[in-house]
């Protein structure tokens, strides 16, 4: 009996000292995890450095603390920035995260399809502002329907036109909402004396040696011409084999003809179309309405009585109003497996940028510290020191993912009313966008032969439009654009999307 009591005894006693132990164990295993969670996650990235000096690290030093974390960043100069890269790549030596536009993606396309970047849309959903990016523009940025990179946003359209308001009430004209008003704007205010001096010294419109970002691919949006690429019989086929294409260049021919546009826009640089404009020579301007504010305030200090308005809704011969539209990004971030070694570094990385979309670190990132770099003004950020922000805040523009209001981060306070404006008109464009419909699919000739067989087309668009050659002229350049490795692309692109949709 005594011998069973004894036994009971040390029975129980070594059950507390188990109990003891795992319980010691387990607040040491706790307090172990604490203290390696407490560690600053560390990681490198490469950014392009946009202003003349590296910033200050206080910017920095206030994002690693605020997200626990610790950057190893290499600023490279814009200019150099791809050099950089492309030296890293064949040296193997890239850092965690490497930021490309979507031209560089597409000279990484063999590495990514290699496995040699890491695929991130199985986590995407896992985090809860990564998970707010826009689908849209995501879907831009696929490669064979996979997701490999966290994109900076951009708007997917600023275009529209600014024109000169005082000139327009002089004469009466109102705000033109058709192509055939703004035909009309660009006769009376090369014909009609619009600023009423008694000389034939102004014209309607200010246009530049440049297909896209000058007047032409904005009014040939409005003809409703398929942006890049469009579908025809059942294929892709690129935007000058279509109708509307033909309308366009119908349409300048007659602007030039008729002496509404300068004279010489081939060969015209964006300096050379922003001082007719800004000088009083030309009274319309196509292309980025926010531009608005930077024009105006050189050419208010020619002419303070000038007023500008801006649009961006003019409806073509059809009745319906397009307009051409961005991939909606400027870069994606994206995390090469050669230093991303495993899956919990990708998770680490992924959960960092997923703060930076928080409200407080994106406006950390892209205004600074408020009250020293911006105030807030109706909801708006304003920058009170132009310089300071330069040279502390600019640079780490580059952080940023999404755009503000995916991130619920500040848009900037905008003083001149019109420029206010074009922002608003930069938004509403989104209800209008005419996509490219090849910015997720690859075409390998398009790549290598693109820009040059692209040269073919846009002489022979200048030359049509300036009366050299005849529709027959501008076929035969499509004709040589197709022999030359246009039908590949036609061929590639077409086998891209069937791909993309299986």
């Amino acid at each position: 009996m005594k011998r069973r009591k004894h036994l009971k005894l040390l029975f129980i006693s070594i059950l507390l000292l188990i109990t003891i132990g795992c319980n010691n164990n387990s607040e040491n295993t706790s307090n172990n995890e604490e203290n390696s969670s407490n560690q600053p996650f560390e990681f490198s990235m490469i950014a392009g450095l946009h202003t003349a000096e590296v910033p200050e690290d206080r910017i920095l030093n206030e994002i690693e603390a605020q997200t626990n974390v610790k950057i190893d960043i290499q600023w490279i100069p814009s200019s150099n920035y791809y050099d950089r890269i492309n030296s890293a790549f064949a040296t193997n030596s890239l850092p965690d995260v490497i930021n490309l536009g979507s031209q560089e993606v597409n000279q990484f396309r063999d590495a990514i399809e290699d496995g040699q970047f890491w695929e991130i849309g199985p986590y995407i959903d896992e985090y809860e502002n990564l998970s707010k990016l826009k689908d849209n523009v995501i879907e831009n940025t696929l490669i064979n329907g996979k997701i490999y990179g966290l994109y900076t946003g951009i708007p997917l359209s600023r275009q529209g036109f600014i024109y000169r308001k005082d000139w327009a009430d002089n004469l009466g004209l109102d705000t033109p909402t058709t192509t055939e008003e703004f035909m009309e704007m660009a006769r009376a205010f090369t014909e009609d004396d619009p600023d009423g001096n008694g000389t034939n010294d102004t014209i309607g419109l200010a246009d530049r040696g440049d297909l896209i970002y000058g007047a032409f691919k904005t009014v040939s949006s409005w003809f409703g011409t398929p942006n890049y690429w469009g579908e025809k019989d059942g294929q892709l086929l690129p935007e000058f084999m279509f109708d509307e294409y033909i309308q366009t260049m119908d349409y300048f021919k007659e602007m030039h003809a008729n002496g509404y546009i300068n004279q010489d826009f081939p060969v015209a640089s964006k300096t050379d179309q922003q001082e007719m404009f800004k000088n009083g020579t030309a009274g319309i301007y196509v292309g980025a309405m926010g531009d608005v504010g930077s024009l105006y305030n050189d050419a208010s200090a020619i002419n303070p009585d000038l007023e500008y308005d801006v649009n961006n809704y003019v409806e073509g011969p059809k009745g319906d109003f397009g307009v051409w539209s961005l991939p909606g990004y400027g870069s994606v971030m994206m995390f090469p497996k050669s230093s991303v070694k495993n899956e919990e570094e990708l998770k680490g990385i992924l959960a960092y940028f997923d703060k930076m979309m928080t409200p407080e670190l994106s406006n950390m990132a892209n205004w600074g510290i408020e009250g020293e770099h911006y105030e807030v003004v109706d909801g708006k950020a304003k920058i009170l020191d132009e310089d300071l922000y330069e040279r502390e805040v600019k640079p780490y523009t580059a952080f940023l993912i999404g755009e503000a209001e995916t991130r619920g981060s500040y848009e900037m306070k905008v003083e001149y009313e019109i420029k206010a404006k074009a922002e608003e008109l930069i938004k509403d464009n989104e209800n209008y966008l005419i996509k490219n419909p090849t910015e997720p699919l690859y075409s390998q000739t398009f790549i290598q032969d693109g820009t040059r067989l692209q040269q073919f087309i846009t002489d022979a668009t200048y030359q049509y439009i300036l009366g050299q050659i005849d529709m027959a002229g501008f076929e035969d350049a499509i004709d040589k654009w197709r022999s030359q490795g246009g039908d590949k692309i036609i061929e590639e692109f077409n086998a891209s999307s069937q791909e993309v949709e299986n």
